[in-house]
């Protein structure tokens, strides 16, 4: 009896998961489009963001540092790995220089292992001004087969060395390199919290693109009303007149320039631009459906702080200067289209191989 109660439950469990699983699935249709999906979308499940771990913090740091130094020329020594310097040299084989054997003028890091091997090492060692001769030899697979595997000799001249200077990470470099910490120990727990920023970020975006590229594969365009066609009408007719302009910058006409590459005759490149706009319309009119039935709204408290946020990740000085550059509609357009994308995130059910 207790076994047939069991069975039961079991059976009775899985028909309410099967019955909850349906309830989130959840479509919307309106005169211009049908989603037939859009809450519970399944995406792949994205991997959780990893720890940040000290060396990611010290990698960080040393980059930054890096990035900082200094380059000083050097005349009282000779060059050594690391260092960057600048030659001429004139390559031969028997006696005869080759194709592409020589140059002036080459800035060279010892050490990067741009050339062949043995040709930065035999500079090491070698001061300004000195000219030397270096007896080498092609890699058996090296890019051209005329010199793979041959011996030949190069002259060398040493024109200049310089050194970089990496700083130290002191309290100093701090307070002249971080807007936010005075001290190391600010400094690391702020790389820290960057680089642990950065991986959540990254893993929003992931699935943000999921979801969003999930429901716009699932909707269907049914018709465009006339303001919306007016509004591919002018995406279209913008973007040709961009090419004509840059194609006369170039000192050539639009079709010229169009037909070029061979892939595009002007009615079929038009006819792509023309659906290009049709899916950033596409895409406006999924947002605005979703965000009307879900009563999703983009507040003047929250367009002022995501302008804010706009102006920072876009490079522009602050939000007044972001307006400039855009509409307000453009801008509204591409907010609510975010929040729309976040609240899918959070509805979206991420399937697992297993």
């Amino acid at each position: 009896m207790k076994k047939r109660l069991a069975a039961l439950f079991c059976a009775t469990l899985a028909a309410s998961m099967i019955l909850v699983g349906c309830q989130a699935s959840k479509g919307l249709e309106t005169d211009n489009l049908k989603i037939t999906q859009y809450k519970g979308v399944e995406v792949s499940a994205a991997d959780k963001p990893e720890k940040v771990t000290d060396d990611d913090v010290e990698q960080y740091i040393q980059s930054q540092l890096t990035s900082s130094a200094t380059t000083t020329e050097v005349t009282d020594r000779a060059a050594q790995k690391g260092d960057t310097v600048n030659i001429d040299y004139v390559g031969t084989m028997d006696g005869q220089e080759f194709d592409g054997g020589s140059a002036q003028g080459v800035s060279l890091e010892l050490g990067s292992g741009r050339m062949i091997e043995g040709f930065e090492d035999s500079i090491v060692g070698h001061n300004v001004g000195e000219t030397f001769v270096w007896d080498g030899k092609f890699p058996d697979d090296y890019q051209s087969t005329d010199l793979a595997g041959k011996a030949c000799q190069f002259t060398i001249t040493v024109n200049s060395i310089s050194e970089q200077n990496v700083p130290e990470l002191t309290d100093e470099w701090v307070a002249n390199n971080s807007k936010k910490s005075k001290t190391v120990k600010e400094y690391k727990k702020e790389v820290k919290k960057t680089l642990t920023d950065q991986k959540q970020e990254d893993y929003d975006s992931t699935l943000k693109s999921e979801a969003w590229q999930a429901v716009v594969d699932n909707t269907t365009v049914q018709k465009y009303s006339k303001e919306q066609q007016e509004k591919i009408d002018e995406m279209k007719n913008s973007l040709i007149d961009s090419y004509k302009s840059y194609a006369q910058s170039q000192g050539t006409d639009y079709e010229t320039y169009i037909t070029s590459s061979g892939q595009y005759t002007v009615e079929s490149f038009e006819q792509k631009v023309e659906e290009a706009a049709q899916e950033s319309e596409k895409q406006t009119m999924i947002a605005e459906a979703i965000a009307d039935k879900e009563k999703i709204k983009l507040d003047d408290k929250t367009y002022k702080k995501m302008l804010k946020e706009y102006a920072k990740t876009y490079g522009f000085e602050d939000g007044d200067a972001m307006e400039k550059a855009y509409s307000k509609d453009t801008l509204k357009e591409a907010m609510l289209t975010d929040l729309v994308k976040d609240w899918l995130v959070d509805n979206c059910i991420q399937k697992t191989d297993n």
